[in-house]
């Protein structure tokens, strides 16, 4: 390369830097107040989730308990630590929500009061699964003895029996209230107790207690070994769309012939039963990424067929009591946004809870951005102009004869000097 094209070639590249820095300069103000404005609008909508969340299981072995280990699993691959409350059962899980020490929990039907906790900020995240009402009794019972094939049929037979309705946190004492009004039943008439459902089916099997009321997932061990245990009867609700007629949080389910064991048919019969559902409820204050997350999680954990349900059956919106979220409804109703399956969860948080404001400065910095032109203009020549001041005083001096010649000639060969390294635009 010849030293003149060494010189061309600085000289452009120059320009071009001057170019950049001056457009830099001039647009500086538009980002200034576009970056301001972005992180006024990241600080206020807050769309990155706190990484741990407080969620109310049941007691130690129940199915609440179960699932409350597949939820922390599902929320610790988005580095999502959940912290899981032991409880007495579904009430104490409402309780916990209405007082603010859980985030998330699993409640089931008839426990909320649709109108106050919804104004309390109580949300549902989505309807699980169903939650039978399985009354156990012992098949040397003397009152099912008198019965056709031994078997008990009505909660009226139950009259003056030791019965267990597990503990009052449940929620489970308040439901088998409801059931014995609708046969003119008083809990007085029966002789209650609120054991815990491990405790209660041990008393059962040593004959200390006539039967047990449970409510929960056949997943719980405590159901299954009971379903399998010969000297345990399982209670049908023949009376099954009566109740549920009457209580409308009720559903009526029917356990299938062969479902606990098909070798051993059992249950040897289709069985009619009662069941709740059980919800995932949130707090309104609990972050909205974090409600996100557990109905994404209940996708998985809950959509598979099972004893009560067929296939994608749950998690559903269609029984909830309360309102359901819009994550929730969206994660189960709706239809992923495509960058979730590209991008990581928080990436992809970010892009969702934050577009709004994007477009919208967008928006905004269109009408802003034709002031860049004319301060890249006024940059550009005020790099020239001000040399012209400097000349107009040495014509000044010139013409009024206050200057020496020699000396006017040295400033102008000075300023001939600056001015030829001055780069600006052709235009």
């Amino acid at each position: 390369m010849t030293p003149i094209q060494q010189w061309h070639a600085t000289r452009s590249l120059r320009l071009l830097l001057q170019t950049l820095r001056d457009m830099m300069v001039s647009m500086g103000p538009l980002l200034l107040l576009g970056g301001g404005l972005l992180v006024a609008a990241y600080w206020w909508l807050d769309p990155q989730p706190p990484r741990q969340v407080r969620l109310a299981t049941g007691p130690a072995g129940s199915a609440y308990a179960g699932f409350g280990e597949g939820y922390a699993k599902a929320l610790a691959r988005e580095r999502i630590q959940v912290e899981l409350i032991a409880s007495e059962g579904a009430q104490d899980d409402l309780a916990h929500l209405r007082a603010g020490t859980a985030d998330v929990g699993f409640v089931r039907g008839g426990m909320a009061d649709p109108a106050a906790d919804t104004e309390a900020g109580i949300v549902s995240l989505g309807s699980l699964f169903y939650e039978p009402i399985w009354i156990f009794y012992r098949r040397d019972l003397r009152i099912a003895r008198r019965q056709p094939g031994g078997e008990l049929q009505s909660l009226v037979q139950l009259r003056g029996l030791r019965v267990n309705v597990d503990q009052d946190g449940s929620g489970v004492p308040q439901i088998v209230e409801k059931l014995l009004a609708l046969n003119q039943l008083k809990p007085t008439d029966l002789r209650l107790s609120n054991l815990a459902p491990d405790a209660a089916g041990a008393a059962l099997r040593q004959g200390r207690l006539d039967a047990t009321v449970l409510i929960s997932a056949p997943q719980a061990g405590l159901i299954r070994a009971l379903l399998r245990d010969p000297a345990i009867a399982l209670m049908a609700f023949e009376q099954n769309e009566a109740y549920s007629r009457q209580l409308p949080f009720l559903s009526t389910v029917r356990l299938p012939r062969g479902v606990v064991d098909l070798a051993a048919d059992l249950p040897p019969h289709d069985v009619p039963l009662l069941a709740t559902t059980t919800a995932l409820l949130a707090r309104e204050q609990t972050h909205p990424a974090l409600r996100q997350l557990f109905a994404q999680a209940a996708l998985g954990q809950h959509s598979e067929a099972g004893w009560f349900n067929g296939a994608r059956d749950f998690p559903n919106t269609r029984t909830s009591e309360l309102p359901v979220s819009a994550e929730g409804d969206r994660a189960i109703n709706g239809t992923p946004p495509a960058w979730a399956r590209y991008l990581p969860f928080w990436a992809g948080n970010l892009l969702e809870r934050m577009w709004l404001v994007v477009g919208g400065l967008l928006v905004l910095m269109l009408p802003l951005s034709r002031v860049v032109p004319p301060l890249y203009t006024f940059r550009v020549r005020s790099r020239v102009f001000r040399w012209y001041a400097r000349l107009r005083e040495v014509e000044a001096r010139l013409e009024t004869g206050t200057g020496e010649r020699d000396a006017l000639l040295d400033e102008l060969d000075q300023l001939d000097r600056v001015t030829h390294r001055i780069a600006v635009p052709l235009s």
